[in-house]
């Protein structure tokens, strides 16, 4: 287990080394001014003496190389820089909306699996009867509708009509429920067809026969044995899929106006703000990596034949 956890270790620090180099590099390629555009969107006129000053005060004149170094040591100091267009830390300015987009992606998650479970169990079960056809019409129902558009949708029927929820805004549990099940909606169709193809083939493996033949009630043959199994390829999927999903979170905020990083990405990319799109993108893939290790435990538990020591 220790040398499981040494080599993941190792994994995690090239993983964020190379996405720091991708992300420091490739926001500094985008043709346009930085600094002109900084310049604007803080209402100054970009004369060419502003803008020089500008560069010079954010160190944007110095080579690639040498800024990539000043930004890495600072960050292995616990430092991601300030803001070019507030001048507030950007570390203060994540741990400040961070919650917020954790707690819409949980949300999302909850209802991915309040929804996918007993669809994609039921249908599995019930494989070709109406319960089976119902869940795959939801399936694709579910994958066909866009975000943005099932947001607004449900802003004005259960919002601004029935004025069931709040639509706008981060507080009480009634404004995380239509931003956390448009989130989650797409998730539960993907998931509830990958758990009944993994249903289905579970339930045909000899372990389920004999199970059945010792007299062991249906729902514990289901629940115990047949669904511990068929989660290995569900929990895989979601583990690969995490990053889909808080970067699913952006849309969903913007339509709901959800004070999280999404949006305040979103005004940083426009802005060109550099040290906050370097700082989300390295936050974002450290949650990937964590998220991934987690889904390796799980495994564990699900599977108790899974040695971390042989890598199997």
């Amino acid at each position: 287990m220790l040398k499981y956890l040494l080599k993941k270790v190792i994994h995690l620090i090239l993983v964020m080394l190379a996405v720091s180099i991708l992300v420091f590099i490739s926001i500094r390629v985008i043709p346009g001014d930085s600094a002109e555009v900084i310049l604007r969107a803080n209402g100054i006129e970009p004369t060419v003496e502003a803008i020089e000053g500008f560069r010079e005060e954010l160190g944007l004149n110095k080579s690639l190389l040498i800024q990539y170094v000043d930004w890495l040591t600072g960050v292995l100091q616990g430092d991601l820089g300030s803001s070019f267009i507030t001048g507030r830390p950007v570390l203060e300015e994540i741990l400040y909306r961070l919650p917020a987009t954790l707690e819409l992606a949980a949300g999302g998650v909850v209802v991915m699996l309040l929804l996918s479970f007993p669809i994609g169990i039921l249908a599995a079960v019930f494989k070709n009867t109406i319960n089976d056809h119902f869940g795959r019409v939801l399936a694709l129902l579910g994958a066909s509708v866009p975000p943005f558009w099932l947001g607004m949708m449900l802003i004005y029927w259960l919002g601004v009509k029935q004025s069931f929820f709040p639509v706008m805004g981060r507080g009480s549990l009634q404004h995380l429920i239509l931003p956390a099940f448009t989130l989650g909606l797409g998730m539960a169709a993907a998931y509830s067809r990958l758990l009944r193809v993994s249903m289905l083939e579970v339930l045909k493996q000899d372990y389920i026969r004999v199970a059945r033949a010792k007299g062991l009630h249906e729902r514990v043959i289901i629940l115990k044995h047949a669904l511990r199994n068929a989660l290995i390829p569900v929990v895989t999927a979601f583990g690969v899929s995490f990053g889909h999903l808080l970067g699913g979170t952006v849309i969903v905020e913007t339509v709901f106006t959800w004070p999280g990083l999404g949006r305040f990405v979103v005004d940083a990319i426009f802005s060109r703000d550099y040290p906050v799109i370097q700082a989300y993108v390295l936050v974002m893939a450290l949650v990937f990596v964590m998220v991934n290790f987690l889904v390796d435990l799980i495994y564990r538990f699900l599977d108790p034949r899974i040695s971390f020591e042989r890598g199997n």
